[in-house]
Formats: C-alpha cells, structure tokens, sequence
C-alpha cells in the first residue's frame, strides 16, 4: 500500500447464503481523490460498502485501510419518525467522538446554526442529507463514504449536494467514495470510476472507462442510452421499477 492511499482492495468477494454477490473486486482510492461506483440495480453497490465498512463479513480478499484511518458513512436510506421529537442540536450530540463543534459542522456543510434548534422530523429530504453530512463530518473524517448521496432529493437539490461535495473535497482535503447513478455528476466530479454488476466491468478515468459498449455490458436492458449534447456524454436513464436490493 502506497503512503498516498487511503484504501486498498484486492479480488474481494462476498457471498451471502448462496448468492455471490461480489466477485473478485479490486480498486483503490487515494488521499483528496474521488471514487465513484455505478451499476444496476441489485449489482452489489451498497453491500460493497457495507463490507469496507465492516458490517458485511467478506468471504475472500483483501481490504486494506491507511492507518489510523477516520471514516465516515452515509447510508442511502435514513427515515425519521414524523413524530420525533428531537431537535438538530440532540441528533449531532449523539456523536460519540468528534473533532470538531456542531456549529462548524453545520458551517461546512452550508447551514445556519440557527438549525440547531429545528425538529429533525420537519427537515425536507434535501434539508436532513445535510444535517446526516454535518453528522459524518463531526471526527473530522479522512475519507467519506456515500450510498447514493441524492436518493430522494430533487434535481436541484442533488446538484446541490454533488456541488457540497466538491467544496468539501477542497476545504478538508477528504476523499470521496460515493454510489451513483448520476453519470453527469461522475464525469464532472470522479478522478476513477468503479462500474460494478456483481463483477467489475471496468476501471479507471470516466472518460477512459464510459464507453458505450461498456456501460451496455453493465446495464444491460435495465437502461437506455442517449447522448447528451450539453455535457457531450453519454447518460443513464434507469428504469424505476426495478429496485436495489444489494
């Protein structure tokens, strides 16, 4: 392992019951660097995090992290009970370590401490991923962990939140590992992008790996292609109904 890599991952696979989920994986992502992986639905995306992060015991391979590392995990889904009392203020004091105060949690991620007071129950969806943000920020972590940073959010505001990101990066020097599906955003933000359908299809710079004939290898019929010609790339559009089970 390099001295400039924060993550190191070798042919790592996951099997759970008698499905394989993963197969042979292997990447790294380097100090202030961004990763991004895209995939269909059900490919393995979220139980790849979940086994970096420890949750899901990988069955072979190799994960191997900095020393002394500090990470930090947003999950895709995070639901608030409508009548939950606690306030911004509580819900961030529940950290259990931390490096730096509420208020400049709340400043990094662009909001005002007067939040502080505000019911999590009556955050928009956009409005709570920020609070969650300024949560994992909290130990001042060296790499940030995403699984679908945008779920729920509208257009402007996943624009928000990816433009929230790259400001990060350069403010904290943290490195991103982030599950997508946006592709504009993995052109314009990723310095490697993993594409992931229980194997890895491919791996690299966006605009090395983006392929048409590989991202129809990695999508298959869950997604249609066009070109889109403000950007001059080509996008994803997935189908709904099917839903991420992985």
């Amino acid at each position: 392992m390099s001295e400039t890599q924060l993550l190191k991952v070798e042919d790592l696979s996951v099997t759970i019951g008698d499905n394989k989920i993963l197969s042979n994986v292997s990447f790294s992502l380097d100090k202030e660097q961004v990763l991004a992986i895209i995939g269909p639905n059900g490919a393995g995306k979220s139980v790849l995090l979940k086994t970096l992060l420890g949750i899901i015991k990988p069955t072979e391979g190799k994960i191997e992290w900095a020393p002394n590392i500090r990470v930090g995990y947003l999950p895709q889904r995070f639901h608030v009970d409508l009548y939950l009392p606690m306030t911004v203020a509580e819900f961030l004091n529940l950290k259990p370590t931390r490096e730096m105060t509420n208020e400049k949690a709340l400043k990094l991620v662009k909001v005002d401490t007067s939040w502080l007071s505000r019911k999590l129950a009556h955050l928009s969806s956009g409005q709570l991923q920020r609070i969650l943000l300024a949560w994992s920020l909290l130990d001042n972590p060296q790499i940030l962990l995403f699984d679908e940073p945008t779920e729920n959010v509208d257009v402007v505001g996943q624009e928000s939140i990816y433009s929230l990101l790259h400001t990060l990066q350069d403010s904290i020097g943290v490195a991103l590992l982030i599950i997508s599906h946006d592709l504009h955003a993995v052109y314009r933000y990723a310095n490697n992008v993993l594409c992931l359908n229980q194997k890895m299809v491919c791996y690299g710079q966006p605009e090395d790996e983006l392929t048409v004939d590989k991202l129809s290898s990695l999508y298959k019929d869950q997604t249609f292609f066009h070109h889109d010609h403000d950007y001059g790339t080509i996008k994803i559009d997935a189908k709904p109904e099917h839903e991420d089970k992985a």
